[in-house]
């Protein structure tokens, strides 16, 4: 069986396309999922299936997600080796030692095309900074989240693909729940 770690975009973000965790991993069960564990109250799942093709596993849980709820939302599948190689990789740490507050990973439902990507800049007046590398955009925000140009939809409308970010903290919490089935 292979672990696989879901996120989900968009729900229960300023009181909209709530779903209860307890109901949405109900949800995962009744596909067949197995070992289907939540991780706070934004669409992060953990969960293990004998499918290992991810966009068929993606279209499976929106269907299913829009069968139940009446909407749709955009879901992005990654293994825990992918966790382990952003983990691995985060340029912010490799390289530079910045605090781990200011640490997110954007992920892409595709890797972008590379002229979309030569026009990706920082908005002017910004100290933010970002690290494209695949289908992870590793950002550092020193100002946070809420102040920063370079969000979800920053990004889905410059490179024509679905994004979802998440902390650095929530991000080796999925990473250690994937690792300790």
């Amino acid at each position: 069986m292979a672990t696989h770690i879901s996120l989900l975009r968009g729900i229960n973000v300023s009181g909209k396309k709530k779903i209860r965790m307890a109901d949405l991993r109900y949800l995962y069960v009744s596909l067949g999922f197995s070992s289907v564990k939540s991780y706070l109250q934004s669409g992060n799942v953990i969960f293990e299936s004998d499918e290992e093709d991810r966009a068929a596993l993606a279209n499976m849980i929106e269907a299913e997600i829009e069968k139940n709820y009446g909407y749709s939302v955009s879901l992005l599948l990654r293994s825990s080796a992918d966790f382990t190689r952003v983990l691995q990789h985060n340029p912010y740490l490799r390289t530079r030692s910045e605090n781990a507050k200011a640490l997110y990973v954007t992920f892409l439902a595709e890797i972008p095309t590379s002229t979309l990507l030569e026009t990706l800049a920082v908005p002017d007046n910004s100290d933010d900074e970002f690290y494209v590398v695949g289908k992870e955009i590793y950002l550092f925000l020193p100002s946070g989240a809420g102040r920063t140009k370079l969000t979800n939809n920053f990004f889905e409308r410059k490179l024509k693909v679905v994004a979802t970010t998440r902390n650095w903290r929530t991000i080796n919490a999925l990473f250690d729940m994937a690792m300790s089935r």
